[in-house]
């Protein structure tokens, strides 16, 4: 799976949402989402909504590994 994908997917999931994912051998995946619709909600929640989104791809293999930070846009911007 490419990031260029995952941004895809993230951004049709979230509102607003900005993603930057890197990847440094194209299986392991890292990177920050930036959406308001993480507002209010738990750290646990926020990584509920992004595996939601990818859940597809994790159940059939296209996504082996991704780690990821959450934030509204402004922690974003702190």
């Amino acid at each position: 799976m490419e990031s260029s994908e995952i941004t895809r997917i993230l951004q049709l999931h979230l509102s607003n949402a900005e993603v930057q994912i890197d990847s440094p051998d194209g299986v392991h995946f890292s990177g920050v989402v930036v959406s308001p619709d993480f507002s209010g909600l738990s750290r646990v929640k926020r990584q509920q909504l992004v595996y939601t989104a990818l859940q597809e791809f994790i159940e059939d293999g296209s996504l082996h590994a991704i780690s990821f930070k959450t934030q509204t846009p402004e922690e974003h911007q702190a």
